[in-house]
């Protein structure tokens, strides 16, 4: 019995100072740009595992040097209550799962008649899941967390994006945020994606070349290759015209 309860207190001390670690790291990130995040080195290592060379394209802009378009044209695209909510957006939440249930639901009902005879049997495809994560959820999950989908991971996640709304500012969030998000192969940052996509800084994006770069996101890597998307440009015009209600922190 005594064994158990040190072991316990143990781990809650464990769990404890993991959590002061990652408290001092997002403190320190109000002043400093970090280097790198967990979600950057996995892709790097898997690049230079695949290719044999190291694929990495990244440079800091601070927030005044980020087109503006840019940062209304990922809030609209991403998490359009950014500067309203306190990390998480609950009614976004909401939507996705209502979404993710209908996807599913369409999927099962059409298992059925596949079973019942009334369809042409075709490969089964698995219904497309909704996100709700708001932009600091995934920064959250970009800095410090892997790619595993768990109760556990997910729990931490809240966790550690309480912290960044609580200990840095909407416009930091936003501005680390833009700085090593993936937006291609080994291509980290607005700066990086700006210069391979439109061989300009990130300062001088148009409304529509921010608006496309934000379409992106979800896809980065499959969008890359796939440039002269029709769904890509649709998307962009609409993320476009709704760029003029955003609001920027």
């Amino acid at each position: 019995m005594k064994a158990g309860l040190r072991l316990l207190g143990l781990l809650l001390l464990a769990v404890l100072a993991l959590q002061l670690y990652f408290v001092g790291r997002i403190a320190l990130m109000a002043v400093l740009a970090p280097e790198s995040t967990t979600f950057q080195r996995s892709e790097a290592y898997l690049i230079a595992s695949n290719s044999g060379a190291l694929k990495w394209h990244q440079q800091w802009v601070p927030y005044e040097q980020l087109s503006d378009n840019l940062k209304r044209a990922v809030i609209a695209s991403e998490d359009a209550n950014f500067t309203e909510h306190e990390g998480v957006d609950m009614a976004a939440l909401e939507k996705a799962w209502e979404k993710n249930a209908k996807a599913e639901q369409r999927a099962a009902q059409s298992g059925s008649r596949q079973a019942a005879g009334k369809d042409k049997p075709v490969a089964a495809k698995p219904p497309k899941i909704v996100g709700g994560s708001t932009i600091t959820q995934q920064l959250a999950k970009n800095l410090f967390l892997s790619g595993e989908r768990t109760l556990l991971r997910k729990g931490q996640e809240l966790v550690l994006t309480l912290m960044l709304e609580n200990l840095l500012s909407k416009q930091r969030i936003l501005e680390i945020y833009l700085n090593n998000v993936e937006w291609g192969e080994g291509i980290f940052g607005a700066e990086a994606a700006a210069q391979h996509y439109y061989r300009k800084p990130a300062a001088r994006l148009s409304a529509y070349e921010a608006a496309r770069l934000a379409v992106m996101l979800p896809r980065p890597k499959y969008f890359e290759t796939r440039s002269n998307s029709g769904y890509l440009a649709s998307r962009a015009s609409t993320i476009a015209a709704r760029m003029g209600a955003v609001e920027l922190p």
